[in-house]
């Protein structure tokens, strides 16, 4: 059985530093991972890349071709549609071991898992392969000190997750950056206290209007429990070991 994990989560989250992290773990205790960058606007990364889609087909290609005529978000999913007619590619370039083990850097723009098909079927192209596959969504931990950002990041999560329809963990990055009195305030959120949280906020007019539908919607997060994010520290290897274990989930 071959394994993928596919990195996804809003643009500069931490994806491509987690695969760094996670590549650079296995290096230390003999494990051979393969990371593969999915992203065709990506500029640059620092992790060994096997598999790279520019390769196939770029951004800054797509802009320069004047009949075109797109701009930068356009081009991505012009990319990303081109990927999915040409999954041979991708197939092609994956290896062909019995305990392969893969990350695939994402692409950040949600239009890409909210209304279009084009990551959910490289999902169903991995599974054909015969890839156990689950998805890590990484979150910037700073969006949790705001209540109201962890929320909207809490339902940006459920929808990426409902729209690949995988396995998912939900990992808070850069738990590294925080102060101490941060990281308590991100854990009491993370814990299940976001009502407890919202309802400490200061209240300008928009937000008083707003009250009633918030609260629900941070009732509805806590009580289900849906969604939980898992702080990683890229400086624990405990931390990063935890996520490399992944998948094992089903």
């Amino acid at each position: 059985m071959k394994y993928a994990q596919l990195v996804v989560g809003p643009a500069g989250s931490g994806k491509s530093t987690y695969c760094a992290a996670v590549q650079l773990h296995c290096k230390t205790i003999g494990r051979t991972v393969f990371v593969v960058n999915l992203d065709p606007a990506a500029e640059q990364f620092n992790y060994d890349c096997a598999v790279d889609v520019r390769d196939l087909v770029s951004v800054e290609d797509v802009l320069e071709e004047e009949e075109l005529a797109m701009g930068p978000n356009g081009a991505l999913v012009y990319c990303m549609e081109y990927l999915a007619d040409n999954l041979e590619w991708l197939h092609g370039h994956l290896n062909e071991g019995e305990d392969d083990y893969f990350l695939f850097d994402c692409p950040g723009q949600i239009e890409l898992y909210s209304h279009l098909p084009v990551m959910r079927q490289i999902v169903q192209a991995l599974c054909a392969w015969n890839f156990s596959v689950c998805s890590i969504f990484v979150m910037d931990t700073t969006f949790c000190l705001d209540p109201t950002k962890f929320m909207s990041a809490t339902l940006t999560a459920l929808s990426t997750t409902v729209s690949m329809q995988t396995p998912a963990v939900n990992v808070l990055s850069k738990m590294d950056l925080l102060s101490v009195e941060d990281r308590k305030t991100v854990g009491e959120i993370v814990d299940g206290e976001l009502q407890n949280a919202i309802g400490k906020e200061g209240r300008g007019q928009w937000e008083e209007r707003h009250r009633k539908l918030t609260e629900a919607i941070a009732t509805v997060i806590d009580d289900y429990s849906m969604i939980r994010f898992i702080p990683l520290d890229i400086e624990d290897e405990g931390s990063i070991e935890g996520r490399r274990q992944c998948d094992t989930i089903r």
